[in-house]
């Protein structure tokens, strides 16, 4: 048996998020079935799932950084990635106060794992969730965070002790929602985002005491109940599954009881903020005058927008005025004779759905015909927003291109998702987004779907990839010693130049790679490397290699400043 943390430590911040991603996986169904409030759109137990698994994949890159040292990460690390993977991947109303909740227990932890900062991290979470959001409700997660922090407010000099204190107080908190919410009292249920929460705390207080909590039972044959104080239980029998949305950007809930429809705004608008701290504050001013379920977290330049409006443009616009909104998600709240229903057309044959590293490839993609999902530097998606993306696409066969060797795993759990959902998805094992590019180019929808992926499988197979890094530190590479600041060539993943600036080092990779043959070289640029560059490498292929053609595309924001291709 693992020996049991005195302190919440990077390991055991590890445990947690493993273990919460697990708990809300078994309850994630039973969640999204008792989800009424703020919008019956029976999907909070998802968006808490698709918000913890962000969290975990970020504490899980840490931990791989460090495979060969010979400690584990710092606590401060490992809470920095946990918070920072919460925002980034926040999903909902739920998932989006979640993320704040984990940031403000992050911004505490970073300086000690002990009792008294727990305490602290505890009462500081629940304060900037309800910050966080423009109006607070009582009878919702944010009651049941605080109800949590309170409880832990002993004199308990454990951790172990703090946690079980907090659990439980958020255990009886969460009985007493339904009388504090009218609606969930009509419903007969408690509140769906504390139920979450309630689970996130239990998964705690099995990391840190190795002993999973006292839950309530559940009932059974249709029931999804959700455990309260001293054992008894709320249900609320389960009706429908999600099915997938029929358009790129708007989706359409599942069906609610009638009473519980409450004729609100339209939309829900969700996404990610690049702006300065006074930006927001003029942004959430201007938010609140246009919905509600206002709820913006986040700091240091990088934010997570959720709001319901009838105008999403509007919405999408006061981003941009405050600052660079991406992964802009909007979500349309139908309603027809007091039931909400799911917009949806009929599904196409077959879709492409592709990762790619910036806004221009995404542009290009999209412009293809594709599905895409974008992989910001240090940002990879998770499986969630792969199969949401696979369900943005509707339809019956999709090609999955991960477009990185990092994405395997992610992208095949994914595709194994969707299947369950009857589409029939195929994954091409691409590496880079050039060997997408050039899968993509030989896609034809008109025949058969095996014929097809073979086809884009060995367009993939055929493109050579490479690209330019900038060496973070001292160290040793299979091209020999590189320094702090040196550009790095890395040709199908290893480093096979180092150089000292960036033109010369793109000439000496691509040298390489046509001494092998080729017929057509791609080129990505970064957003900050000029057309110049790009002329003068064109011009470079052009006199050494006469029977070689070059293509340039904009990638936009992305981690390399070049990526290269030979076909």
């Amino acid at each position: 048996m693992p020996q049991l943390p005195d302190d919440l430590d990077a390991v055991a911040v590890r445990t947690w998020c493993s273990l919460a991603l697990e708990a809300l996986g078994r309850e994630r169904a039973e969640i999204d079935a008792i989800n009424v409030y703020p919008i019956a759109d029976g999907d909070t137990g998802t968006n808490l799932y698709l918000t913890v698994e962000s969290a975990a994949a970020a504490v899980e890159a840490v931990f791989a950084a460090h495979e060969t040292g010979t400690t584990a990460p710092a606590t401060a690390d490992a809470v920095r990635a946990m918070a920072h993977g919460a925002l980034i991947g926040a999903r909902g109303n739920s998932g989006t106060i979640l993320a704040q909740l984990l940031r403000g227990m992050a911004g505490v932890l970073a300086d000690g794992g002990d009792a008294a900062h727990l305490r602290l991290a505890l009462t500081r979470a629940a304060a900037a969730a309800r910050q966080a959001v423009a109006h607070p409700v009582e009878g919702t997660v944010l009651t049941v965070a605080t109800a949590a922090a309170k409880a832990a407010q002993g004199e308990e000099r454990e951790v172990r002790a703090v946690v079980s204190a907090a659990y439980e107080g958020a255990r009886a908190a969460l009985a007493k929602t339904p009388e504090q919410l009218a609606v969930l009292g009509r419903a007969g249920v408690v509140d769906a985002g504390g139920r979450g929460l309630v689970a996130v705390l239990g998964a705690l207080v099995e990391a840190v005491t190795g002993q999973a909590p006292v839950r309530g039972p559940r009932t059974g044959s249709g029931k999804a109940a959700a455990p309260v104080d001293g054992g008894s239980v709320v249900g609320l029998p389960v009706g429908g599954v999600p099915v997938p949305a029929g358009d790129a950007l708007v989706e359409g809930p599942l069906d609610c009881p009638e009473d519980l429809d409450g004729g609100g705004p339209a939309f829900e608008v969700i996404y990610l903020l690049e702006a300065r701290d006074e930006q927001v504050d003029r942004l959430r001013t201007r938010l609140d005058a246009l919905g509600d379920s206002l709820v913006v977290v986040g700091g240091d330049g990088l934010w997570h927008v959720h709001v319901h409006v009838d105008d999403a443009g509007a919405a999408v616009e006061a981003g941009v005025e405050a600052g660079r909104p991406y992964r802009i998600r909007i979500t349309h709240f139908a309603t027809e004779s007091g039931h909400d229903v799911r917009v949806q057309a009929e599904p196409a044959q077959r879709a492409v759905v592709v990762v790619v590293p910036g806004d221009g490839l995404a542009g290009l993609c999209t412009e293809a015909g594709a599905t895409t999902v974008i992989a910001r530097p240090g940002e990879p998606p998770a499986s969630g927003e792969l199969v949401d993306a696979i369900r943005r696409a509707h339809a019956r066969e999709v090609v999955l291109l991960p477009n990185d060797a990092a994405l395997r795993h992610t992208a095949a759990a994914a595709a194994e998702q969707a299947r369950t959902e009857g589409v029939r998805v195929a994954l091409v094992p691409t590496r880079a987004a050039v060997q997408g590019i050039a899968a993509l180019a030989v896609h034809e929808p008109d025949r058969g779907f095996d014929e097809d992926v073979v086809a884009m499988t060995a367009a993939a197979g055929a493109t050579r990839y490479a690209e330019l890094a900038v060496a973070e530190r001292q160290s040793w590479t299979m091209a020999g010693i590189c320094q702090a600041g040196d550009i790095l060539g890395l040709i199908d993943g290893d480093v096979a130049v180092i150089g000292a600036d960036v033109p010369a080092t793109a000439r000496t990779v691509l040298d390489r790679m046509l001494a092998a043959g080729g017929e057509l070289v791609t080129l990505v640029l970064g957003e900050d490397v000029p057309d110049a560059m790009a002329d003068a490498l064109e011009e470079h292929v052009r006199e050494g290699y006469l029977a070689v053609d070059t293509v340039v595309y904009r990638g936009g924001h992305q981690r390399a400043p070049l990526l290269i291709g030979v076909e």
